[in-house]
């Protein structure tokens, strides 16, 4: 099976475009691909398929063999390895995925895609619809404990469910050990993404993210629109601002006018190979 590894900001996924559908062994197949001691590493692995309704759907697994309804990241490598290996001749194209169908726009630079901005669709603030177990129009700055300790989440979904903590210093922040414990907390009935930000401007924010099925990863282009809309509804920044993440900066808009999040950010291949296990 041939596969083109491809980063998004240091996010990794493995791309296979061959299939006319999801393949039954796709968790199996995830989980012996993404190990990063004996298979090839990765944070999941995406199927490009066949779409009746868009230019191309997209299908993620995550690194633990689990489904993740959208990807940022992976949005904008699917859309660079679609344009630049000719599944699609445009430089505006639709993605469908588990949430929903996206707009993409291309930067193109010598017949490559250096630069992609996606339409991430409105934002989803109603508790029972994240899910959190929270029957609330909107989740903002709620208290949540784990671990003994307090602290406070606002709750966003992008398709996929976030809770963005505000802290003082988010590099420095231990997300190896806060992460898993908020990850599973029993306000979360399908797990959340968690976010820990700290606030450098109202236009400039840093943030890390432990993923829901991946744990930390360099970059998590969802939690970057979550961050976003987070900051503007705690009043904490802009509905405009540059997210810097582990793996490298998104500039992400919540527009005013639409309801809409927009994301702009790099994608990258990185290597091509072939797999021979089962």
């Amino acid at each position: 099976m041939n596969f083109t590894k491809m980063n998004g900001l240091g996010n990794d996924f493995i791309i296979v475009a061959h299939f006319e559908t999801l393949p039954e062994n796709a968790p199996e197949l995830s989980r012996n691909m993404c190990d990063r001691h004996f298979g090839v590493g990765a944070d999941g692995l995406v199927f490009i398929l066949p779409s009746d309704k868009a230019d191309i759907r997209m299908r993620i697994i995550n690194a633990d063999g689990s489904e993740a309804e959208q990807c940022g990241n992976a949005v904008r490598c699917v859309a660079k390895y679609a344009f630049d290996h000719k599944l699609v001749q445009d430089e505006a194209l639709t993605v469908e995925t588990m949430a929903g169908i996206q707009r993409v726009w291309l930067t193109v630079e010598n017949g490559k895609a250096v630069q992609v901005k996606v339409d991430m669709g409105e934002p989803i603030l109603r508790g029972e619809a994240i899910p959190v177990a929270l029957s609330q129009e909107r989740i903002v700055n709620h208290p949540i404990e784990a671990g003994g300790e307090a602290f406070s989440f606002t709750g966003v979904s992008m398709g996929n469910p976030h809770a963005v903590i505000f802290v003082d210093d988010a590099p420095r922040f231990d997300v190896e050990k806060w992460g898993p414990l908020l990850e599973a907390h029993r306000l979360f009935p399908n797990k959340a993404n968690i976010e820990f930000v700290s606030v450098t401007s109202p236009q400039e924010v840093e943030m890390r993210v432990w993923e829901r099925g991946c744990g930390q990863t360099f970059a998590c282009g969802t939690g970057a629109c979550a961050t976003v809309v987070a900051g503007s509804l705690t009043g904490r920044t802009e509905r405009r601002a540059l997210v810097h993440l582990k793996g490298g900066d998104l500039e992400i808009e919540w527009n005013e006018t639409d309801n809409r999040v927009y994301m702009t950010g790099p994608a990258e291949e990185v290597f091509v190979g072939r797999w021979h296990k089962a």
